[in-house]
C-alpha cells in the first residue's frame, strides 16, 4: 500500500504544472460553453423547425432516449467508478471510517432516493395544481353540453402530461448542473495536466450529447422562448462558472486537489451525483419513454429504433471513458 501511494506520488507530481494548468482550463471554458450550446440549442431548433411535421414526435422521442443512453452512461462509467476510485485512494482507504464500508455506494443510494422524494413531491404539486385548474372547467362543460366531461377529462390528461414532461426537463437540468459543478470544481482546483489534456476533449463531447438529450427533453415539454433561453445558459455556464470557481479556491487557499479530504469531498459529491442522474435516466426518462409513451407502444419499429438509439448513447459515451 505504501509503495503504491509513492509510486502515485511520483507520477502525479511528474504531471503537475500550474501554468500550463492554467492555460488549459482558459481554453476548456470557452470550448465547454460553446459545445454546451451547440449541444443543446439543435434540438430545439430542429423542433421549431419541424414541429407538426408527421415525423417530428418520433425524432424527440429518439432524441430523448439517446439522451437517457448518455446520461446512464454517464453516471454508470464516469461519475461512479470516479467516486469509488476517489474513496479508494491508499491515503483514504486507510483511515477510519473509508476503510470498513463502500461509502461510494451508500452515497448513490442516497442520491437516488433524494430524487425519488424530490419528484414525488414535484408530481404530487403538479397534480392537484392540475386537478385545482381543470376541474371546474369539467364541470361546466358538463352543465352546458348536458354530457359527460369526458373532454374535459381528455384535456387534462393532455395538461398532465404536459406539466409532468416540463417537471421532469427542470428536475434533470438540475441534477445535470449539479454533477456539471462538481466536475468544474474539480478540474478548476487540478494542477494535473496529464488529467486535464484528456479531460477538456471528453467534457466536450459530453456536453454535446448530454444537451442534446436535454434539449430534446425541453423542447418536447413546450417552454416559452424565454424560459428555453434561461435553461440553454445555465446548462452552458455551469461547468465554466465551476472551473472559475474551482481555480478560485485554489489561488485563495492552495489547497491541493490531491488531498485526503479532498478527495473524500470529491467521492461524496460524484457518489449523490451519480445517485441522481441514474434515477433520473432510469425512472423519468427510460420508463416513461419504454412503458407509458403511446405512441411507442403502439409502433414497434419506433421502439427497436429508440433502443437502438439508447444503446448508441450508452455506447458513445462509454467509449469516451477510454481517454476521460
Amino acid at each position: 500500500m505504501a509503495s503504491a501511494c509513492v509510486t502515485n506520488a511520483t507520477r502525479a507530481a511528474a504531471c503537475r504544472d500550474g501554468a500550463a494548468a492554467a492555460h488549459l482550463k482558459m481554453i476548456s471554458i470557452f470550448v465547454i460553453f460553446v459545445t454546451s450550446v451547440a449541444g443543446m440549442s439543435s434540438p430545439v431548433a430542429l423542433a421549431g423547425i419541424f414541429r407538426g411535421k408527421p415525423l417530428y414526435d418520433k425524432a424527440i422521442v429518439v432524441i430523448k432516449c439517446f439522451a437517457a443512453g448518455v446520461i446512464l452512461s454517464t453516471s454508470l462509467v464516469h461519475v461512479l467508478p470516479d467516486a469509488y476510485a476517489a474513496l479508494a485512494d491508499c491515503h483514504v482507504a486507510s483511515r477510519h471510517p473509508w476503510r470498513d464500508f463502500p461509502f461510494a455506494g451508500l452515497v448513490t443510494l442516497v442520491g437516488a432516493l433524494l430524487a425519488l422524494v424530490v419528484d414525488l413531491a414535484a408530481s404530487s404539486h403538479v397534480e392537484q395544481h392540475a386537478h385545482a385548474q381543470y376541474a371546474p372547467v369539467e364541470k361546466e362543460a358538463a352543465v352546458e353540453l348536458g354530457g359527460s366531461a369526458g373532454d374535459g377529462d381528455g384535456e387534462k390528461g393532455e395538461e398532465l402530461a404536459k406539466l409532468k414532461q416540463r417537471l421532469v426537463s427542470q428536475v434533470l437540468e438540475i441534477g445535470i448542473i449539479f454533477h456539471s459543478v462538481i466536475i468544474g470544481v474539480t478540474m478548476g482546483m487540478s494542477q494535473n495536466v496529464c488529467t486535464i489534456r484528456p479531460l477538456v476533449a471528453a467534457l466536450a463531447f459530453h456536453q454535446i450529447f448530454e444537451g442534446m438529450g436535454l434539449g430534446g427533453c425541453v423542447a418536447q415539454a413546450g417552454f416559452s422562448f424565454g424560459t428555453i433561453t434561461y435553461m440553454c445558459f445555465m446548462f452552458a455556464v455551469t461547468t465554466p462558472i465551476g472551473i472559475i470557481l474551482g481555480m478560485a479556491l485554489f489561488s485563495l487557499t492552495g489547497y491541493d486537489d490531491s488531498s485526503p479530504n479532498a478527495l473524500i469531498m470529491e467521492g461524496l459529491l460524484g457518489s449523490i451525483s451519480s445517485g441522481i442522474l441514474i434515477y433520473m435516466a432510469l425512472v423519468d426518462l427510460i420508463a416513461v419513454d419504454f412503458f407509458h409513451n403511446k405512441l411507442m407502444n403502439s409502433n414497434r419499429l419506433l421502439k427497436k429504433a429508440s433502443f437502438v438509439a439508447l444503446t448508441l448513447g450508452s455506447a458513445a459515451m462509454s467509449i469516451l471513458a477510454l481517454w476521460a
